[in-house]
Formats: C-alpha cells, structure tokens, sequence
C-alpha cells in the first residue's frame, strides 16, 4: 500500500511542480510522478527528512520545493535558462 501512496503523491507533487514551473504542457503523468518522487528524494537527502515517517505536511513541501529544484536544473540544462 505504501508503494501506492508514493506514487499519488509523487504525481500530485510533480505535477504541481510542473504548474508552477510552467512546464506542465510538455510532460504526461508518467514525468510528473517521475519528478515527484525524485524530487522527493532529494529533499530528503538535503533536509535529512526520514521518508518512513509517513507524509506530513512538512514533507508535502519539501517534496514539493525539490521537485522545482528538479525542474528549474531540468530547464537550465535543456535550455539555458531557467523560466
């Protein structure tokens, strides 16, 4: 059941993350819960959050606040600037 849940929010996460980078147009569901949960583990490993705590509102946004990172590195590379 956990595996689930982390894919739920993982694609809620990157796809917030999509909207607020404007990215949204140019990537389905399968990127979105790709960038959740990597953003996710990136937030992890820099705040040191333990992801067996369960989703708290906390991780939400740190979760969140990594999937951006992710993208805004994304757009760097891909294009040269960061929208």
């Amino acid at each position: 059941m956990g595996i689930i849940i982390w894919l739920v929010v993982g694609g809620v996460v990157g796809w917030l993350a999509s909207i607020i980078m404007r990215t949204d147009a140019q990537q389905g569901i399968i990127l979105n819960i790709v960038v959740g949960i990597v953003g996710a583990v990136i937030a992890g490993f820099v705040t040191g959050a333990n992801i067996n705590n369960g989703i708290t509102v906390m991780s939400f946004l740190y979760s969140l606040l990594g999937a951006i990172v992710l993208l805004a590195i994304v757009n760097l590379v891909r294009r040269g600037s960061v929208r």
